[in-house]
């Protein structure tokens, strides 16, 4: 046989090499790459968001219930498996697009001072409405722990 072995043999048992697997519903690859691990949990939280998109713009919920919608909803199906992530800063911006685009329909539009229109608010101000750790912040604690 010409080149490297694309298999394995433990105990009579033969496992063929591969580049990528799902194992517990987290992609894991050959290069150890999160690349397409995050980018699957972006898709699959952003399926998520959709199911809920009617309740987080809607204005007979209050913000609160609403972060909590987020919070309890959402951010878990971003956050699986997270512990063993090593972000880029791809990655890391990626998230906190994702983040910042559930936080505006939370949110909705705010009232400019000078002009009196309404406008999309800013990433800066959500560090004001959102007091609590940004999911990149999370991840890296869970790292941490």
């Amino acid at each position: 046989m010409k080149g490297r072995s694309h298999s394995m043999k433990i105990d009579n048992r033969s496992f063929e090499r591969v580049e990528e697997f799902k194992y517990l519903r987290t992609t894991l690859t050959n290069q150890n790459s999160i690349q397409q691990e995050t980018k699957s949990r972006r898709n699959s939280a952003n399926a998520c968001y959709h199911s809920v998109q009617k309740l987080l713009s809607s204005s007979l919920l209050s913000k609160n219930l609403k972060i909590k919608i987020y919070r309890t909803i959402i951010l878990p199906v971003v956050m699986y498996g997270c512990g063993t992530w090593s972000l880029t800063l791809t990655e890391e911006r990626g998230l906190k697009v994702f983040e910042n685009r559930v936080l505006r329909s939370i949110f909705g539009p705010k009232r400019g001072k000078v002009i009196g229109e309404w406008r999309k608010l800013y990433n800066e101000e959500f560090n004001d409405l959102y007091s609590l750790s940004s999911n990149v912040q999370l991840i890296k604690s869970r790292r941490m722990r």
